[in-house]
């Protein structure tokens, strides 16, 4: 099993959002990098859910893959802001991936504070410069976000 980071602005899906749906589609990814690690997960894989752009930044919970990969269909909705307009049926070069919620934490563990951690040190999300919505975290980092709640 992998282990990963996944952000969403609160306003658009929370961690308790998640929690209210049990499973949704984690789509609008439009980063190469970002859908090439969305790519890579597998079914039982977990993610910290990690909110942004918001008051207060920061790991919200764990969510799970429910469902492999598969081409986003909002690159295709011309309502959606996600719509890609060089993006066909035959040629889709999003992808979108299904989630299902594992736990909401007692309370988010801040950016500011994530950073202080010498074991995160490496983690991208805390590195300069890092603004990837999907990340890959290693099993040291995940038990060393875990140790913190």
């Amino acid at each position: 099993m992998a282990y990963w980071l996944m952000k969403s602005e609160p306003d658009e899906l929370s961690i308790k959002g998640l929690e209210k749906l049990g499973k949704t589609r984690w789509d609008g990814v439009r980063n190469y990098q970002a859908r090439n690690f969305l790519r890579a997960m597998a079914v039982g894989d977990e993610f910290f859910f990690y909110h942004s752009s918001c008051p207060e930044p920061g790991i919200a919970g764990i969510g799970k893959i429910v469902e492999a990969a598969y081409p986003d269909p909002t690159a295709l909705e011309p309502d959606s802001h996600y719509f890609d307009a060089k993006a066909t049926p035959e040629k889709n070069p999003w992808t979108a991936i299904n989630v299902a919620h594992v736990q909401t934490f007692p309370k988010v563990l801040g950016l500011g504070y994530l950073k202080q951690q010498t074991a995160l040190a490496e983690l991208p999300l805390v590195q300069k410069g890092s603004r990837l919505s999907v990340m890959p975290v290693t099993a040291e980092q995940w038990a060393a976000v875990l140790a913190l709640r």
